[in-house]
């Protein structure tokens, strides 16, 4: 029994020498405590909403304001054209798109069924099921108050996931989620191991310059990463019979931003940490497990507060996910995402410079 106290003893006393590891073991569950409470809701509000009025009279403008008076909706854009709600619905700008027909206020008086259609995105389909049920909620209000039973009749239909399978809303996103767990954690246990073991300073002394080896240490990573998307590809496809839309030279194009900044993460890392276990710990709780909260992978990004959808912006996790889901679901290319590929080349050339910076002071 002395004998295990005494390890104890040991452990507790390693542990108060490593002034690294005690932030890790105590500041990073509260920091996950306070973003998991914050984000972590599936309530659907606040659905963004597109409009398309052709009708333009006062009873289709007071169907628009019962929309947007509503607390279901925010009203993202109106335009004059179909195509117009088409290509905000392709750009994830809009969940749920509304089009008024003319006609519809000359329906109404004749107290005929007034006519309108709703489409939902079904690449979220979280998003596509709710905002479809509040839909038919202030349709059904709307002909409460005028007194008649519905003079609206709703065609409905859902775009990119007819079904809502949570299955093609999901694993395009557990797909991101393998790339970054491999690249960045990788990278950083296997550069943390070279300080480790004594080898870094060895490497330092050949001719290849520092920022040689650290990309060196990089591109066995990257093609890793690329290897596990072939890999991963063919259970996505037939196995879970996720449809690939869009193109797959797209897809490892736009993939390529996206490894640049979880590499650089992982290089990052290994500058911050002395020990495998450091590395592992501070990958998981600060880089990996608040992409996942706050990347819009689980819990939609519109619900959180204020100051945690600015935080998103900085998270890269992301934007890939809405390529992949764009790519897989709605098969759109560069033209639609090029926004999410310039916020990921921003954040990685940050990244990647930073963790360059952090690199040649560690070295010094």
């Amino acid at each position: 029994m002395r004998a295990f106290l005494e390890f104890v003893r040991k452990e507790l006393l390693q542990l108060k020498r490593d002034p690294k590891l005690l932030p890790l073991l105590f500041g990073a569950p509260i920091f996950q405590l306070v973003i998991l409470g914050y984000a972590a809701t599936t309530d659907i509000r606040r659905v963004e909403l597109a409009v398309c009025d052709l009708d333009r009279t006062s009873a289709s403008r007071s169907l628009v304001e019962a929309f947007t008076a509503s607390t279901y909706f925010e009203l993202v854009a109106s335009t004059d054209s179909q195509a117009g709600l088409d290509r905000l619905l392709e750009a994830g700008a809009a969940r749920v798109a509304l089009t008024v027909p003319a006609g519809f206020g000359a329906e109404r008086i004749a107290g005929r069924p007034g006519r309108v259609q709703v489409l939902t995105d079904g690449a979220d389909a979280a998003a596509g099921t709710a905002g479809l049920g509040y839909a038919l909620t202030v349709l059904r209000l709307e002909a409460e108050r005028a007194g008649v039973e519905p003079l609206i009749a709703l065609r409905e239909k859902v775009l990119y996931n007819p079904d809502l399978a949570s299955r093609n809303f999901m694993v395009p996103g557990v797909l991101a989620l393998i790339v970054m767990v491999m690249t960045m954690m990788l990278t950083a246990m296997a550069l943390v191991r070279e300080w480790e073991v004594g080898t870094m300073e060895q490497l330092l002394v050949t001719p290849l310059k520092p920022a040689h080896v650290a990309v060196g240490k990089l591109v066995p990573y990257a093609m890793v990463g690329f290897v596990e998307i072939f890999t991963a590809l063919p259970i996505v496809l037939f196995w879970f019979r996720v449809p690939l839309r869009g193109s797959l030279a797209t897809l490892l194009l736009l993939t390529l931003p996206f490894m640049l900044c979880t590499l650089g993460l992982g290089l990052l890392v290994s500058t911050l940490s002395r020990t495998q276990q450091q590395a592992m710990m501070l990958t998981a709780f600060v880089f990996m497990l608040p992409q996942i909260y706050l990347s819009g992978f689980i819990f939609p990004i519109q619900n959180m507060p204020a100051l945690f959808q600015w935080l998103t912006y900085a998270v890269p996790l992301r934007y890939y996910v809405v390529i992949l889901r764009g790519v897989f679901l709605k098969g759109v290319g560069l033209g639609v995402l090029w926004p999410q590929a310039a916020a990921l080349l921003g954040l990685a050339a940050v990244i990647l410079g930073l963790a360059r910076l952090r690199f040649r002071r560690q070295l010094g």
